[in-house]
Protein backbone atom coordinates (compact mmCIF):
# COMPACT_ATOMS: atom_id res chain seq x y z
CA UNK A 1 0.00 0.00 0.00
CA UNK A 2 1.36 3.50 -1.12
CA UNK A 3 5.17 4.34 -2.08
CA UNK A 4 7.88 3.86 0.65
CA UNK A 5 10.91 5.12 0.17
CA UNK A 6 13.80 5.98 2.91
CA UNK A 7 13.47 9.49 4.63
CA UNK A 8 16.76 9.10 6.31
CA UNK A 9 18.11 6.62 9.05
CA UNK A 10 15.36 4.59 10.12
CA UNK A 11 12.31 6.49 9.04
CA UNK A 12 9.51 4.62 6.10
CA UNK A 13 7.58 7.06 4.91
CA UNK A 14 4.08 5.32 4.00
CA UNK A 15 1.65 7.95 1.44
CA UNK A 16 -1.72 7.26 2.23
CA UNK A 17 -4.32 9.14 0.19
CA UNK A 18 -7.64 9.80 1.52
CA UNK A 19 -9.33 11.18 -1.53
CA UNK A 20 -7.35 9.87 -4.36
CA UNK A 21 -7.18 6.93 -7.02
CA UNK A 22 -4.76 4.09 -5.17
CA UNK A 23 -6.58 4.77 -1.71
CA UNK A 24 -9.72 3.91 -2.96
CA UNK A 25 -8.27 1.43 -5.30
CA UNK A 26 -7.06 -0.37 -2.06
CA UNK A 27 -9.51 -0.19 0.44
CA UNK A 28 -11.62 -2.85 -1.03
CA UNK A 29 -8.71 -5.28 -0.85
CA UNK A 30 -8.24 -4.53 2.43
CA UNK A 31 -11.87 -4.81 3.38
CA UNK A 32 -11.99 -8.20 1.84
CA UNK A 33 -9.36 -9.56 3.52
CA UNK A 34 -10.76 -9.19 6.58
CA UNK A 35 -14.32 -10.09 5.66
CA UNK A 36 -12.85 -13.03 4.46
CA UNK A 37 -11.50 -13.77 8.04
CA UNK A 38 -15.03 -12.36 9.94
CA UNK A 39 -16.98 -15.32 11.83
CA UNK A 40 -20.46 -13.43 10.69
CA UNK A 41 -21.05 -11.60 7.12
CA UNK A 42 -23.26 -8.80 9.26
CA UNK A 43 -20.17 -7.78 10.38
CA UNK A 44 -19.17 -6.19 7.14
CA UNK A 45 -21.28 -3.63 7.20
CA UNK A 46 -19.36 -2.12 10.20
CA UNK A 47 -16.03 -3.04 8.41
CA UNK A 48 -17.09 -0.76 5.71
CA UNK A 49 -17.77 2.21 8.23
CA UNK A 50 -14.34 1.37 10.17
CA UNK A 51 -12.32 2.08 6.64
CA UNK A 52 -14.64 4.40 4.39
CA UNK A 53 -12.65 7.37 2.88
CA UNK A 54 -12.75 9.91 5.37
CA UNK A 55 -10.65 11.51 8.31
CA UNK A 56 -11.32 8.92 10.84
CA UNK A 57 -11.47 5.84 8.27
CA UNK A 58 -8.01 7.34 6.22
CA UNK A 59 -6.25 7.10 10.12
CA UNK A 60 -8.32 3.83 11.04
CA UNK A 61 -6.39 2.20 7.73
CA UNK A 62 -3.14 3.84 8.66
CA UNK A 63 -3.54 2.64 12.13
CA UNK A 64 -3.79 -1.36 10.80
CA UNK A 65 -0.74 -0.59 8.17
CA UNK A 66 1.37 0.92 11.11
CA UNK A 67 0.80 -1.58 13.38
CA UNK A 68 4.40 -2.47 16.00
CA UNK A 69 5.45 1.13 14.71
CA UNK A 70 5.23 4.89 15.43
CA UNK A 71 2.43 6.97 13.52
CA UNK A 72 2.62 10.92 12.00
CA UNK A 73 -0.58 11.87 10.40
CA UNK A 74 -1.21 15.03 8.18
CA UNK A 75 -4.41 16.27 6.86
CA UNK A 76 -4.20 17.69 3.37
CA UNK A 77 -5.02 21.14 4.64
CA UNK A 78 -2.09 21.92 6.84
CA UNK A 79 1.65 23.46 5.82
CA UNK A 80 4.33 22.44 6.29
CA UNK A 81 5.10 26.10 8.48
CA UNK A 82 3.37 27.95 10.87
CA UNK A 83 2.06 31.83 11.23
CA UNK A 84 4.49 33.91 14.01
CA UNK A 85 4.50 36.53 15.34
CA UNK A 86 8.03 38.80 14.66
CA UNK A 87 7.91 40.40 18.11
CA UNK A 88 6.55 37.61 20.46
CA UNK A 89 6.48 38.38 24.31
CA UNK A 90 7.17 36.08 26.97
CA UNK A 91 4.12 33.43 28.15
CA UNK A 92 2.73 33.60 31.39
CA UNK A 93 4.03 31.04 34.01
CA UNK A 94 1.30 28.64 33.55
CA UNK A 95 0.82 29.42 29.68
CA UNK A 96 1.97 27.67 27.15
CA UNK A 97 0.58 28.79 23.86
CA UNK A 98 -1.23 32.25 22.91
CA UNK A 99 -2.40 33.70 19.66
CA UNK A 100 -4.89 35.69 17.85
CA UNK A 101 -7.06 36.66 14.81
CA UNK A 102 -4.88 39.43 12.06
CA UNK A 103 -6.66 40.72 9.60
CA UNK A 104 -6.15 39.54 5.82
CA UNK A 105 -3.05 41.94 4.91
CA UNK A 106 -2.16 42.69 8.25
CA UNK A 107 1.95 43.03 8.65
CA UNK A 108 3.42 41.70 12.10
CA UNK A 109 3.66 38.22 11.28
CA UNK A 110 5.10 35.80 8.99
CA UNK A 111 6.19 32.36 7.99
CA UNK A 112 8.28 29.94 10.62
CA UNK A 113 9.04 26.11 9.96
CA UNK A 114 9.63 23.21 12.98
CA UNK A 115 11.29 19.92 12.53
CA UNK A 116 8.00 18.02 13.04
CA UNK A 117 9.29 14.62 12.88
CA UNK A 118 12.19 14.92 15.19
CA UNK A 119 9.57 17.05 17.58
CA UNK A 120 7.64 13.88 17.28
CA UNK A 121 10.07 11.70 18.29
CA UNK A 122 11.36 13.06 21.46
CA UNK A 123 8.50 11.94 22.65
CA UNK A 124 6.44 9.60 21.13
CA UNK A 125 6.38 5.95 22.64
CA UNK A 126 9.02 7.64 25.99
CA UNK A 127 7.77 7.76 29.06
CA UNK A 128 7.02 11.13 30.90
CA UNK A 129 10.93 10.90 32.86
CA UNK A 130 12.17 10.27 29.39
CA UNK A 131 10.72 13.51 27.85
CA UNK A 132 13.18 16.29 27.57
CA UNK A 133 13.74 18.83 30.28
CA UNK A 134 12.38 21.90 27.85
CA UNK A 135 8.83 20.29 28.09
CA UNK A 136 6.31 21.97 30.91
CA UNK A 137 4.07 19.25 32.53
CA UNK A 138 0.74 18.82 34.20
CA UNK A 139 -2.06 17.22 34.55
CA UNK A 140 -4.17 19.51 31.13
CA UNK A 141 -4.28 22.21 29.16
CA UNK A 142 -7.59 24.65 29.23
CA UNK A 143 -8.35 26.27 25.96
CA UNK A 144 -9.43 30.19 27.50
CA UNK A 145 -11.82 29.94 24.06
CA UNK A 146 -13.20 26.59 24.11
CA UNK A 147 -15.50 24.14 26.27
CA UNK A 148 -12.98 21.56 28.06
CA UNK A 149 -14.60 18.64 27.69
CA UNK A 150 -16.47 19.06 24.18
CA UNK A 151 -13.63 21.88 22.91
CA UNK A 152 -16.69 23.49 21.46
CA UNK A 153 -16.14 27.36 20.79
CA UNK A 154 -17.62 29.41 23.78
CA UNK A 155 -18.36 32.37 21.14
CA UNK A 156 -15.54 34.26 18.97
CA UNK A 157 -12.42 35.61 20.47
CA UNK A 158 -9.91 37.51 18.87
CA UNK A 159 -7.49 36.04 20.85
CA UNK A 160 -6.85 33.01 23.36
CA UNK A 161 -4.41 31.41 25.90
CA UNK A 162 -3.79 27.59 26.61
CA UNK A 163 -3.13 27.18 30.52
CA UNK A 164 -1.33 24.23 31.59
CA UNK A 165 -3.50 23.01 35.07
CA UNK A 166 -0.98 21.34 37.43
CA UNK A 167 -1.72 18.40 38.70
CA UNK A 168 -0.61 14.48 39.01
CA UNK A 169 0.93 12.71 36.32
CA UNK A 170 3.01 9.57 36.00
CA UNK A 171 6.85 9.46 35.56
CA UNK A 172 6.37 6.08 33.70
CA UNK A 173 3.46 7.28 31.96
CA UNK A 174 4.08 6.70 28.12
CA UNK A 175 3.63 9.40 25.93
CA UNK A 176 0.79 7.71 23.34
CA UNK A 177 -0.13 10.92 21.34
CA UNK A 178 1.06 14.16 20.22
CA UNK A 179 0.29 17.27 18.44
CA UNK A 180 1.90 20.39 17.06
CA UNK A 181 0.27 23.50 17.74
CA UNK A 182 -1.30 25.44 14.99
CA UNK A 183 -2.07 28.78 13.33
CA UNK A 184 -4.08 29.54 10.17
CA UNK A 185 -7.79 28.74 11.29
CA UNK A 186 -6.64 27.59 14.58
CA UNK A 187 -9.21 25.07 16.27
CA UNK A 188 -12.61 27.02 15.89
CA UNK A 189 -16.22 25.88 14.94
CA UNK A 190 -17.89 26.62 11.69
CA UNK A 191 -19.87 28.27 13.90
CA UNK A 192 -17.10 30.91 15.04
CA UNK A 193 -16.70 31.72 10.77
CA UNK A 194 -20.12 32.88 10.49
CA UNK A 195 -19.19 34.96 13.61
CA UNK A 196 -16.29 36.28 11.81
CA UNK A 197 -18.62 36.98 9.00
CA UNK A 198 -21.05 38.85 10.99
CA UNK A 199 -18.35 40.77 12.23
CA UNK A 200 -17.08 42.07 8.85
CA UNK A 201 -19.30 44.35 7.15
CA UNK A 202 -17.02 44.18 3.87
CA UNK A 203 -17.11 40.49 3.69
CA UNK A 204 -19.87 39.03 1.25
CA UNK A 205 -19.39 35.46 1.45
CA UNK A 206 -19.51 33.16 4.63
CA UNK A 207 -17.35 30.79 3.31
CA UNK A 208 -14.58 33.33 2.87
CA UNK A 209 -11.58 33.28 5.37
CA UNK A 210 -10.46 36.87 5.92
CA UNK A 211 -8.77 36.61 9.21
CA UNK A 212 -5.95 34.57 10.10
CA UNK A 213 -4.95 33.00 13.81
CA UNK A 214 -1.30 33.84 14.51
CA UNK A 215 0.88 32.29 17.34
CA UNK A 216 2.67 34.59 19.24
CA UNK A 217 4.49 32.18 21.16
CA UNK A 218 4.00 28.52 22.29
CA UNK A 219 6.28 26.37 24.25
CA UNK A 220 6.20 22.26 24.36
CA UNK A 221 4.34 20.78 27.17
CA UNK A 222 3.43 17.09 28.14
CA UNK A 223 -0.41 16.09 30.43
CA UNK A 224 -1.86 13.63 31.75
CA UNK A 225 -5.20 14.58 29.67
CA UNK A 226 -5.54 15.76 26.40
CA UNK A 227 -9.15 17.68 25.48
CA UNK A 228 -7.66 19.43 23.09
CA UNK A 229 -6.84 16.78 20.58
CA UNK A 230 -6.23 18.22 17.57
CA UNK A 231 -5.67 15.58 14.28
CA UNK A 232 -4.11 18.43 11.74
CA UNK A 233 -0.95 17.06 12.55
CA UNK A 234 -0.45 14.42 15.06
CA UNK A 235 1.59 11.35 15.78
CA UNK A 236 0.66 8.03 17.60
CA UNK A 237 2.55 5.17 19.64
CA UNK A 238 1.10 2.31 17.73
CA UNK A 239 3.49 -0.14 18.93
CA UNK A 240 0.99 -2.31 20.78
CA UNK A 241 -2.41 -1.07 19.01
CA UNK A 242 -4.51 2.62 19.50
CA UNK A 243 -8.18 2.57 19.42
CA UNK A 244 -10.21 3.32 16.27
CA UNK A 245 -11.55 6.80 15.19
CA UNK A 246 -15.53 6.41 15.67
CA UNK A 247 -16.67 5.82 12.59
CA UNK A 248 -19.20 8.16 12.04
CA UNK A 249 -19.92 11.59 9.28
CA UNK A 250 -20.36 13.67 12.71
CA UNK A 251 -17.63 16.21 13.86
CA UNK A 252 -16.65 13.88 16.62
CA UNK A 253 -14.22 10.91 14.89
CA UNK A 254 -11.08 11.69 17.48
CA UNK A 255 -13.32 12.40 20.45
CA UNK A 256 -12.86 8.54 21.38
CA UNK A 257 -8.65 9.84 22.18
CA UNK A 258 -9.78 12.89 24.32
CA UNK A 259 -11.24 9.90 26.69
CA UNK A 260 -8.83 7.14 26.38
CA UNK A 261 -5.96 8.96 27.01
CA UNK A 262 -7.32 9.14 30.53
CA UNK A 263 -6.68 6.11 31.78
CA UNK A 264 -3.41 5.33 33.94
CA UNK A 265 -0.25 4.87 32.18
CA UNK A 266 -1.05 6.74 29.10
CA UNK A 267 0.00 10.48 28.52
CA UNK A 268 -0.18 13.04 25.48
CA UNK A 269 1.80 15.99 24.50
CA UNK A 270 1.82 18.91 22.60
CA UNK A 271 5.31 18.97 20.59
CA UNK A 272 7.73 22.10 20.31
CA UNK A 273 6.42 22.62 16.69
CA UNK A 274 3.58 24.15 15.25
CA UNK A 275 2.13 24.07 11.25
CA UNK A 276 -0.08 25.72 9.49
CA UNK A 277 -3.99 25.08 8.93
CA UNK A 278 -4.84 26.72 5.78
CA UNK A 279 -9.21 26.13 5.58
CA UNK A 280 -10.57 24.41 2.77
CA UNK A 281 -14.20 25.06 0.98
CA UNK A 282 -13.31 21.41 -0.93
CA UNK A 283 -15.97 18.64 -0.68
CA UNK A 284 -17.00 20.90 2.31
CA UNK A 285 -20.95 21.60 3.13
CA UNK A 286 -22.58 24.66 3.18
CA UNK A 287 -21.87 26.20 6.66
CA UNK A 288 -25.39 25.30 7.65
CA UNK A 289 -25.02 22.16 7.44
CA UNK A 290 -21.57 22.00 9.13
CA UNK A 291 -22.74 24.05 11.99
CA UNK A 292 -25.75 21.44 12.06
CA UNK A 293 -23.04 18.64 11.85
CA UNK A 294 -21.37 20.09 15.01
CA UNK A 295 -23.85 20.96 17.29
CA UNK A 296 -25.33 17.29 16.95
CA UNK A 297 -21.39 16.17 17.57
CA UNK A 298 -21.70 18.36 20.43
CA UNK A 299 -24.54 16.72 21.61
CA UNK A 300 -22.87 13.58 21.34
CA UNK A 301 -19.63 14.13 22.79
CA UNK A 302 -21.52 15.47 26.28
CA UNK A 303 -24.00 11.79 26.15
CA UNK A 304 -20.70 9.58 25.50
CA UNK A 305 -18.34 11.48 28.32
CA UNK A 306 -20.89 11.51 31.15
CA UNK A 307 -22.12 7.66 30.63
CA UNK A 308 -17.77 6.43 30.22
CA UNK A 309 -18.33 3.17 31.62
CA UNK A 310 -14.55 1.39 30.59
CA UNK A 311 -11.71 2.13 28.89
CA UNK A 312 -8.85 -0.43 28.00
CA UNK A 313 -5.89 -1.00 25.38
CA UNK A 314 -8.08 -0.92 22.49
CA UNK A 315 -10.98 1.15 23.26
CA UNK A 316 -13.68 2.53 25.62
CA UNK A 317 -17.16 1.54 26.43
CA UNK A 318 -20.12 3.97 27.08
CA UNK A 319 -23.72 3.04 28.17
CA UNK A 320 -25.69 5.63 25.89
CA UNK A 321 -27.97 4.51 23.83
CA UNK A 322 -28.79 7.34 21.74
CA UNK A 323 -31.68 8.47 23.17
CA UNK A 324 -32.97 12.55 22.38
CA UNK A 325 -34.98 14.33 25.25
CA UNK A 326 -37.35 17.14 24.29
CA UNK A 327 -34.48 19.65 26.34
CA UNK A 328 -31.78 18.04 24.73
CA UNK A 329 -33.33 19.62 20.91
CA UNK A 330 -34.31 22.49 23.01
CA UNK A 331 -31.62 23.82 23.96
CA UNK A 332 -29.38 23.38 20.39
CA UNK A 333 -32.57 25.20 18.60
CA UNK A 334 -32.72 28.41 21.10
CA UNK A 335 -28.96 28.69 20.05
CA UNK A 336 -29.46 28.42 16.81
CA UNK A 337 -32.84 30.30 16.59
CA UNK A 338 -30.44 33.35 18.30
CA UNK A 339 -28.01 32.87 15.33
CA UNK A 340 -30.67 33.25 12.74
CA UNK A 341 -32.34 36.16 14.08
CA UNK A 342 -28.74 37.94 14.34
CA UNK A 343 -28.35 37.02 10.37
CA UNK A 344 -31.66 38.75 9.57
CA UNK A 345 -31.37 41.72 11.51
CA UNK A 346 -27.43 42.09 9.64
CA UNK A 347 -29.25 41.62 6.54
CA UNK A 348 -31.64 44.48 7.17
CA UNK A 349 -28.42 46.85 8.12
CA UNK A 350 -26.02 45.34 5.29
CA UNK A 351 -24.82 48.47 3.39
CA UNK A 352 -23.84 46.65 0.53
CA UNK A 353 -26.87 44.33 -1.72
CA UNK A 354 -24.33 41.27 -1.99
CA UNK A 355 -23.98 41.02 1.75
CA UNK A 356 -27.80 41.10 2.50
CA UNK A 357 -28.48 38.53 -0.13
CA UNK A 358 -25.51 36.65 1.21
CA UNK A 359 -26.87 36.64 4.31
CA UNK A 360 -30.64 36.18 3.82
CA UNK A 361 -29.35 32.83 2.03
CA UNK A 362 -27.33 31.69 5.01
CA UNK A 363 -30.31 32.56 7.21
CA UNK A 364 -32.70 30.53 4.96
CA UNK A 365 -30.55 27.61 4.75
CA UNK A 366 -30.14 27.57 8.76
CA UNK A 367 -33.84 27.47 8.59
CA UNK A 368 -34.14 24.46 6.68
CA UNK A 369 -30.67 22.49 7.89
CA UNK A 370 -32.81 22.44 11.75
CA UNK A 371 -35.94 21.20 10.12
CA UNK A 372 -37.78 24.50 10.18
CA UNK A 373 -37.09 25.04 13.90
CA UNK A 374 -40.06 23.22 14.51
CA UNK A 375 -39.20 21.15 17.79
CA UNK A 376 -40.90 17.93 17.83
CA UNK A 377 -39.68 17.60 13.70
CA UNK A 378 -35.81 18.68 14.74
CA UNK A 379 -36.28 15.99 17.85
CA UNK A 380 -37.71 13.55 15.71
CA UNK A 381 -34.45 13.81 13.61
CA UNK A 382 -32.01 14.55 15.74
CA UNK A 383 -32.88 11.39 17.48
CA UNK A 384 -32.47 9.65 14.08
CA UNK A 385 -29.24 10.42 13.49
CA UNK A 386 -27.81 9.66 17.20
CA UNK A 387 -29.20 6.96 17.39
CA UNK A 388 -27.79 5.29 14.46
CA UNK A 389 -24.31 7.00 15.13
CA UNK A 390 -24.04 5.39 18.39
CA UNK A 391 -25.41 2.04 17.12
CA UNK A 392 -22.26 1.99 14.56
CA UNK A 393 -19.83 3.43 16.74
CA UNK A 394 -20.76 1.16 19.45
CA UNK A 395 -20.20 -1.64 17.63
CA UNK A 396 -17.27 -0.86 15.53
CA UNK A 397 -15.28 -0.90 18.98
CA UNK A 398 -16.49 -3.92 19.82
CA UNK A 399 -15.04 -5.64 16.52
CA UNK A 400 -12.05 -3.63 16.51
CA UNK A 401 -9.87 -5.87 18.56
CA UNK A 402 -10.86 -8.92 16.36
CA UNK A 403 -9.50 -6.93 13.58
CA UNK A 404 -6.37 -5.65 14.75
CA UNK A 405 -5.63 -9.55 16.12
CA UNK A 406 -6.30 -10.56 12.35
CA UNK A 407 -3.51 -7.67 11.44
CA UNK A 408 -1.34 -8.36 13.74
CA UNK A 409 -1.01 -12.05 12.82
CA UNK A 410 -1.14 -11.25 8.82
CA UNK A 411 1.22 -8.58 9.29
CA UNK A 412 3.67 -11.41 11.19
CA UNK A 413 2.80 -14.11 8.23
CA UNK A 414 3.43 -12.30 4.85
CA UNK A 415 2.26 -8.53 5.49
CA UNK A 416 -1.35 -6.85 4.53
CA UNK A 417 -2.30 -6.32 1.04
CA UNK A 418 -0.74 -3.53 -0.45
CA UNK A 419 -0.73 -1.98 -3.64
CA UNK A 420 1.78 -0.07 -5.91
CA UNK A 421 1.19 3.69 -6.25
CA UNK A 422 2.00 5.32 -9.68
CA UNK A 423 2.27 8.94 -8.88
CA UNK A 424 2.76 11.25 -11.33
CA UNK A 425 5.99 12.77 -10.84
CA UNK A 426 6.63 16.85 -10.94
CA UNK A 427 9.76 18.50 -11.67
CA UNK A 428 9.24 20.87 -8.73
CA UNK A 429 6.96 21.35 -6.04
CA UNK A 430 6.01 24.32 -4.48
CA UNK A 431 6.85 25.11 -0.70
CA UNK A 432 3.59 25.47 0.44
CA UNK A 433 2.45 23.15 -1.84
CA UNK A 434 -0.35 20.85 0.58
CA UNK A 435 0.17 17.54 2.01
CA UNK A 436 -1.46 14.64 0.97
CA UNK A 437 -5.01 14.20 2.13
CA UNK A 438 -3.63 11.53 4.66
CA UNK A 439 0.08 11.34 4.96
CA UNK A 440 1.66 8.47 7.85
CA UNK A 441 5.40 8.49 8.43
CA UNK A 442 6.43 5.30 10.62
CA UNK A 443 9.37 6.17 12.58
CA UNK A 444 11.47 3.13 13.67
CA UNK A 445 12.57 3.92 17.40
CA UNK A 446 15.94 1.38 16.66
CA UNK A 447 17.60 4.04 14.48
Amino acid sequence: MGVVRAMGVGMTPAYLRGASRPFRSALPVLRAHLNQRLPDKRLQGLVRSLFRPSYGGNRNYTLVYTLGMLMVSADDDMRPYSLMEHSPESLEPDEVCRGRLHRSGENGYGRKSFDILTAFRDVLGKRVSEVPDNYERGELVVDTAMDLETNATMGLKRDNSLMLQRGPLQEDAVVKMAQTFRSGTGDIDAIDFIEMFLDNEQQVDPAELNDFYVLENFRPVVTKKNWRMDCGVAGYDNTFGLPPFFPTQLRCEDYIYRLWVQQDGIAAAHVDAAQNHCKSNYMRNPPAAEILNEEVSNLLKRKIRSSLSRLDDLGIAFDYEGEVTAQDAQEVLQKIQHLHARALTAAQTAARPERADALKLFAANLHKAFYGFEPDFFQHNLLRIVDEAVHVIKGSIELWPTLIEICYFQKGRKGLPQMRVNNRRHARRPVDAALPAQTAWSLDRSA
